[in-house]
């Protein structure tokens, strides 16, 4: 045997087998090889959107939070002006109250002198009738005599 066929007989069956694998083997390796390339980029250009996304998502959660907190403390300090308001008018209300009973007690303590008045000028008209009587020793008719009975009554209630 010669070496010098031997190499020439392995470097052409090198050359087969490197022209076979680029024809036959290789397209079935690069081929999964590509579609899994294409697969991870779409995984990437994915988890890129979705990290765009959740930061979008945080934005607008952040926006609506600063939202309810700003109408939440609008609603208290509405709720305090109502309240302060409700005991400013509970406040009139109670004061005009007592006004109106302090003038319903004067006028009901008014009408009970009066009629005190009234009473004793009665009594004192009737003891004034019954001690002239008794001074001059006969009845004194009421009747006859009430015009003498007013002046003294109102005299009397006069002080």
């Amino acid at each position: 045997m010669n070496i010098n066929l031997t190499l020439f007989v392995q470097a052409l069956v090198f050359v087969v087998l490197i022209w076979f694998t680029m024809k036959f083997v290789w397209p079935m390796i690069l081929g999964p090889m590509e579609e899994r390339a294409r697969k991870i980029a779409a995984g990437l250009a994915a988890a890129e959107k979705g990290k765009l996304d959740l930061t979008q998502a945080e934005e607008r959660a952040n926006g609506i939070i600063r939202e309810a907190r700003a109408r939440a403390a609008q609603i208290v300090d509405q709720a305090g002006k109502r309240s302060t308001e409700m005991v400013e008018e509970a406040k009139d209300t109670a004061s005009s109250e007592a006004q109106r009973l302090v003038s319903q007690a004067r006028d009901e303590a008014a009408r009970e002198s009066s009629r005190a008045r009234e009473g004793l000028s009665r009594e004192v008209g009737k003891l004034a009738v019954e001690g002239a009587s008794r001074l001059l020793g006969r009845e004194i008719d009421p009747q006859t005599h009430a015009e003498l009975l007013d002046k003294l009554a109102a005299e009397v209630a006069r002080g």
